[in-house]
């Protein structure tokens, strides 16, 4: 089994930052890659970026691409997700999950709140 554990979310204002963490443990190295994901009340969870444990690819939604930067420190097992020049529209339930190889994101977290205050 693998564990993701988020942590960093918060209240902020517009034009403001945080950074999010996901940190795994358990049997991380059955792991290709972490992935974020969002959702808002009343709206489905999207995703937001993800990463490759080796190589470091990233790739992210539109929605947040200029803004949001995804990256991983393989030593601590963590993958952070650095948010910048927030928007209302940014807030909701942030989760992570890790998959295996190409499967689907098997293994999610509880989430952790952002609120963009305008």
């Amino acid at each position: 089994q693998v564990q993701v554990a988020e942590s960093g979310g918060g209240l902020v204002q517009a034009g403001g930052s945080l950074r999010l963490s996901c940190a795994a443990s358990g049997r991380t190295f059955v792991t290709s890659g972490i992935g974020w994901f969002r959702q808002a009340p009343g709206k489905e969870r999207e995703f937001v970026a993800a990463i490759t444990w080796s190589g470091g690819i990233a790739n992210y939604a539109d929605s947040v691409k200029g803004r949001f930067t995804i990256s991983r420190d393989n030593a601590k097992a963590t993958v952070y997700l650095q948010m910048n020049s927030l928007k209302p529209e940014d807030t909701a339930n942030y989760y992570c999950a890790a998959r295996v190889a190409t499967g689907p994101y098997a293994y999610w977290g509880q989430g952790t709140q952002v609120t963009v205050s305008s």
